[in-house]
């Protein structure tokens, strides 16, 4: 089945077959998601990825509430977001809530309703610190990276997991990384992140290594700014689920059953391995990149001898 897929994507690219109909965009259905887009990118600097998934909710407000946004109340929005969020955990009911007093946000600066209006939308409960971070033992990780020997697609994602696994980056942040971005002289690497922030961060060798075998042993000859590609025809340039999708497969070869399957596991164990290895709670978040001390405060519970020293016993009760 896959081999017959791959064959008939070949068959549209030389023209041998139509291509299939793209269906329609929400902002081709909804034109006032397309100038919602353009606003958030200019305001807020939010990034496609952020604002597809904005899309995905707030296409469903529309067809729920109608396009008269001069009519939206402050209870129909309510049950919208209640009603959205109920069959979905906290972290994804949370992303509505945001998504949702985005929109309502520019439609108040745009004077389609009343400005203020996303106030009357609250928030899901939840509490920071909470839970512990979900991450790879640092034997782990070399398996899942040592999973590349061997594999047809080796070296290339063997360098994409070295970028996520050594410096922390996002998906997204791969996918992205442009040849521009490394500056090979001085052994650096700019990272485009949440907010079109770009931040340098030093360049490992054994990273730098990975890449430049990629680049001279396994790239297509594909002209693209960006530096990784996907390796089966049509060749074009590798996207944030793409590199979702590595780490899935090295997860399944390396035999690892993980906590998070996903690019971000790779990110949270960094973090765990550099707090283990003496590297201060603000070191951590400059290479996280984290805008808060508070998001970097969550991996200092992965310390698990430290706080066993630092536990109080319940009183008449024996130290666990």
């Amino acid at each position: 089945m896959t081999a017959a897929s791959v064959f008939i994507r070949f068959l549209q690219h030389q023209g041998e077959l139509p291509l299939p109909a793209t269906p329609p965009s929400a902002s081709d259905l909804w034109p006032l998601l397309g100038e919602f887009r353009s606003w958030m990118r200019k305001h807020r600097g939010l990034t496609d990825t952020t604002l597809d998934v904005y899309d995905g909710i707030l296409a469903g407000l529309l067809d729920a509430l109608g396009d008269d946004v001069h009519d939206y109340s402050a209870e129909a929005l309510r049950a919208f977001v209640l009603d959205r969020a109920r069959p979905h955990g906290i972290y994804r009911a949370k992303s509505i809530v945001v998504a949702v007093r985005s929109f309502v946000r520019f439609l108040g600066a745009t004077g389609r309703c009343s400005a203020g209006m996303e106030h009357a939308i609250p928030g899901f409960a939840s509490w920071q610190l909470t839970s512990v971070p979900r991450f790879l033992l640092p034997e782990e990780v070399e398996r899942v990276i040592d999973s590349c020997s061997g594999y047809l697609f080796g070296i290339r994602d063997r360098a994409v997991l070295m970028l996520l696994a050594r410096l922390g980056l996002r998906a997204s942040e791969v996918a992205q990384l442009k040849f521009v971005d490394i500056d090979w002289r001085n052994g650096s690497i700019t990272v485009c992140g949440k907010g079109r922030r770009q931040e340098s961060l030093p360049l490992p060798q054994e990273v730098g290594n990975a890449i430049l075998l990629y680049l001279n042993q396994g790239r297509p000859s594909l002209r693209a700014p960006e530096i990784f590609t996907s390796v089966l025809p049509p060749i074009r340039t590798l996207t944030r689920a793409g590199v979702t999708h590595i780490v899935r497969s090295a997860l399944r070869r390396a035999g690892i059953k993980a906590p998070v399957n996903g690019a971000h596991v790779l990110r949270h164990s960094a973090a765990t391995a550099m707090l283990r290895q003496g590297a201060s709670l603000a070191g951590v978040g400059e290479v996280l990149r984290h805008r808060s001390p508070m998001t970097t405060a969550h991996y200092a519970k992965v310390d698990f001898g430290l706080l066993l020293e630092i536990a109080q016993p319940w009183p008449e009760v024996s130290s666990c």
